[in-house]
């Protein structure tokens, strides 16, 4: 991690303050002054200040229920961010590992450890994400079929140089059409990447249009019956499975 994120982890120091620890040359690395902010740090390194060395404590790891209209953020912007609902001490220092959108619900992983924030999220570790869809337009026996297809082999989405990775679709209801809902079809997606609002894109690649997102799941990780807005820590064997 940056050598300024391990001081907070170490000490009760703010990331300003540790940065000014830094620059006043107390900081040392392996016996070596080091003031570089950004330098990455490791578990086999020694690192002191003022000769008393630093250890750092445990990383933390939080499922949370988003509720819609709260961003995935470390700070308030129009909507208030996910981390005031994490009721633990310097729970900005948190950061998300995988974010959705403020009109996004549902599943939320949060933590201060950057690699395993990197396994989640990282296209490469083929992590899979499930998400519940409500879609605007019908989607229909013969059109389905079409869709599994198109989406397994992956989609062109526009300013993308490449296609999606499969994905796997499946319909969960039809909505009668009688019916006065905003939304004619439910489905579930599983992507294994995160691009940019990727769910929405995919379905307006293919002429439909999402009315309402929730994710349910993150690789073997499940909301519960965690009620929308509540948070727990997670387990050592959901921790483990991204470690």
């Amino acid at each position: 991690m940056r050598l300024d994120k391990f001081i907070c982890k170490s000490t009760e120091l703010t990331r300003t303050e540790a940065k000014k620890v830094l620059k006043s040359g107390e900081v040392r690395v392996n016996g070596e002054v080091a003031k570089n902010a950004a330098m990455q740090v490791h578990e086999n390194n020694t690192i002191t200040i003022d000769g008393q060395e630093l250890t750092a404590r445990g990383s933390r790891y939080y499922i949370l229920h988003k509720v819609v209209d709260s961003i995935c953020s470390n700070v308030d912007e129009g909507y208030p961010s996910v981390l005031n609902f994490i009721e633990v001490d310097k729970a900005f220092d948190l950061h998300i590992a995988g974010r959705l959108d403020a009109d996004t619900t549902g599943l939320v992983l949060l933590t201060d450890d950057g690699r395993w924030s990197h396994n989640v999220i990282s296209p490469k570790k083929q992590c899979q994400k499930t998400y519940r869809v409500w879609l605007r337009n019908e989607i229909n026996d013969e059109k389905l079929a079409d869709l599994v297809t198109r989406f397994d082999q992956g989609l062109q989405l526009q300013g993308e140089d490449s296609l999606t990775r499969p994905a796997i679709l499946t319909r969960v209801a039809e909505i009668d059409l009688v019916d006065e809902a905003s939304y004619r079809s439910e489905v579930l997606l599983t992507i294994t990447e995160g691009k940019y609002h990727q769910v929405k894109r995919m379905f307006a690649a293919v002429g439909n249009r999402v009315v309402g997102l929730h994710r349910e799941q993150i690789g073997q990780i499940t909301l519960g019956d965690l009620a929308p807005g509540d948070w727990r820590e997670l387990t050592e064997a959901e921790i483990a499975q991204f470690s």
